[in-house]
């Protein structure tokens, strides 16, 4: 079992930072890791993903660029650094974790371990 714990959302103006983080109890050294978002009234998308060993990441086009997915194993710890953030990055930030350590494009139906999610708040 593994639990997913985000922080580091927040209130920030168009072009700003934020870095989230995501802390998993438990082993996740294996998994790949990734996050998604949830607009309202939207669907939750998939955006960026990192391999067990932190060597391959993936990242949506509407965030390539912008985002950068890392991990430290060490700490048990996702991050996602959030740049040039624009007002239609705001959504509810979720970390996921799939066992299949070959995926790379995270799908909601096979995420085994979800975040509670993290709020960020893009003003223009």
């Amino acid at each position: 079992q593994v639990q997913l714990v985000e922080s580091g959302g927040g209130l920030v103006q168009a072009g700003g930072s934020l870095k989230l983080s995501c802390a998993a109890s438990g082993t996740f050294r294996s998994y790949t890791m990734g996050w998604f978002r949830q607009a309202p009234g939207k669907e939750r998308e998939f955006i960026a993903s990192i391999g067990w060993s932190g060597g391959r990441t993936y990242y949506v086009d509407s965030v390539k660029g912008r985002f950068t997915i890392s991990r430290d194993n060490a700490k048990n710890t996702v991050y996602l650094q959030m740049n040039s953030l624009k007002p239609e990055d705001t959504a509810v930030y979720y970390c996921a974790a799939d066992r299949n350590s070959m995926v790379v494009i995270l799908t909601i139906t096979h995420v085994d371990y979800w975040g509670q999610g993290t709020q960020v708040t893009v003003s223009s």
